[in-house]
């Protein structure tokens, strides 16, 4: 038998804080859960917001592409395409938030910018010109949304096993010492009452 659950005041003063740490532990990880979907809901609302300025950027990226095809010639354009260089200067970083590592993406923003371009001007034109810009964009934008939306996974996973620990403190933990707090209690009040009586009797029987 577990020694913790003799009834003793000193094991009911262990029980009782136990169940107030118990307590304090759900609360904690009630409001770190509120916290976390709250943030989470936040994110979604950015995300949405995101992907319509990519669907956006990329309509009108898409439509300045086939203008350019058009008016430059299909081979031109390609290209143009083969001396864009590949984009190496995404750096990941993470940061925490309550203990959940977040990612971010930096990447020098250049939408309010002057752009670099890396094609001549002498066999070009504006549309040429504004496919390069908006792409540019969607390409910022996308890692924006790569972010976001790793940041929403990573909420959602912290979020599901917050929940399970809050959920063993308040059906299996707090439940647990409670009985114990109280079984405990009611012993030692029963010995305290068997006590009296056997005074009671003694005081009785010296009289």
């Amino acid at each position: 038998m577990d020694v913790s659950t003799f009834p003793t005041k000193g094991n009911l003063m262990k029980a009782y804080t136990n169940l107030e740490l118990s307590k304090q532990g759900y609360d904690m990880l009630d409001k770190k859960r509120n916290i976390l979907i709250n943030e989470m809901m936040s994110l979604i609302s950015r995300a949405e917001k995101v992907q319509a300025d990519i669907d956006s950027t990329f309509s009108q990226a898409y439509k300045a592409l086939q203008r350019a095809n058009i008016s430059l010639g299909i081979s031109t354009v390609r290209q143009v395409g083969i001396s864009i260089p590949e984009e190496n200067n995404i750096k990941l970083r993470f940061k925490s938030i309550m203990g959940i590592e977040i990612p971010q993406i930096e990447l020098e923003d250049t939408t309010n910018k002057d752009i670099k371009v890396n094609y001549s001007f002498f066999k070009t034109n504006f549309f040429m010109d504004e496919a390069y810009i908006n792409f540019n964009k969607v390409k910022m934008l996308t890692l924006k949304m790569a972010e976001i939306e790793n940041t929403i996974m990573r909420l959602a996973d912290n979020i599901m096993k917050t929940q399970k620990r809050a959920n063993a403190l308040k059906s299996i933990i707090i439940p647990k010492y409670e009985q114990l707090v109280s079984y405990i209690q009611n012993s030692l009040e029963e010995k305290d009452r068997e006590e009296i009586s056997r005074l009671h009797v003694l005081k009785m029987r010296e009289q």
